[in-house]
């Protein structure tokens, strides 16, 4: 027995949409009746009014183009990944993650100059203005701490795909970037104000998952989370536990010499938060979000199951 990702109703031959991955009642199977975000593709002229007879539709948009849309369509190879962007940037971290280890291992062998690491993949207050790295610090993460890229790539697994399937992947990808960027600027931006001189990086997606705890807290705080897997805790409790820590880390005397950051941005974390939270009263109360998380995206044939 299933449950409809839109009415909450027990479904015991439930209907799985083709381009959402979500699961609906009879009612609620229609794309039109569950605001499927693949109802966007009504207005892309290779999508679903694809014709050869329009000759000006496809010199517009060219073969690259139609290469990609037939990648990412139903069946592409590329299809999992459509409408999965939580997924896309779990693959964009890890992929990051190997380039900052070939890029330290270039620099002590010589191939790359000292400071390239910082250049490339760290924002900082040394160099705020190279603006390429808000975003790519964004996805970037401490290469020394491996639980630093695993614990956000677990809550972005877990907690991102409910989040895209209710605000649609568009906004979803527009969330967790620019709360990503506004956290780490956030983050070095306080720094400046309290220890104005002292250098300070900042790396990782925790602001950008800390939007995305945001937004789901509002949106069902009493969903039922396993802390440590085995811990069963209301979802609210979770996310304003963790805030509470961060504030007493940054507000602590102890750690003012690094503007109360200590080695983690504890501030950009609130920030992150605080955007979620922002958001999710926006979006709150448009459709209904399912009591059950879903474990990977849900998809025929993907990973994982409802829990």
């Amino acid at each position: 027995m299933a449950t409809c990702d839109e009415c909450g109703r027990h479904e015991n031959l439930p209907y799985r949409c083709s381009r959402c991955g979500g699961t609906f009642c009879s009612e609620h199977r229609l794309p039109e009746n569950h605001e499927c975000p693949g109802l966007s593709d009504w207005d892309d002229p290779s999508g679903v009014f694809e014709s050869s007879f329009d000759d000006s539709v496809s010199s517009q948009r060219g073969r690259a183009s139609g290469l990609l849309d037939s990648l990412t369509s139903t069946g592409g190879l590329l299809g999992y990944f459509r409408g999965n962007m939580s997924y896309v940037f779990l693959g964009v971290m890890w992929i990051m993650f190997a380039l900052e280890w070939a890029v330290i291992l270039g620099m002590q062998a010589g191939i790359f100059p000292r400071g390239t690491f910082g250049a490339l993949f760290t924002l900082s207050t040394e160099n705020p203005l190279f603006v390429w790295t808000w975003v790519t610090s964004v996805f970037s993460h401490s290469p020394v701490s491996f639980f630093h890229i695993v614990g956000n790539s677990i809550v972005l697994y877990f907690f991102g795909p409910p989040v895209e399937r209710y605000i649609g992947s568009r906004k979803f990808t527009a969330l967790f970037v620019i709360a990503g960027m506004a956290a780490g600027l956030a983050h070095i931006g306080s720094s400046f104000v309290l220890t104005p001189g002292l250098r300070t990086s900042v790396l990782g997606a925790s602001g950008a998952v800390f939007a995305i705890l945001g937004v789901l807290t509002v949106l069902n705080p009493g969903l039922r989370i396993y802390l440590y897997f085995v811990i069963p805790i209301p979802l609210w409790l979770f996310t304003f536990g963790f805030a509470a820590l961060s504030v007493v880390f940054f507000l602590d005397p102890g750690t003012a010499a690094t503007a109360g950051q200590g080695n983690v941005a504890h501030f950009a974390h609130l920030v992150g938060l605080v955007i979620g939270l922002a958001y999710g009263q926006r979006v709150n109360g448009k459709r209904n979000i399912p009591n059950q998380m879903s474990l990977g995206g849900g998809r025929r044939g993907g990973p994982g199951g409802r829990f």
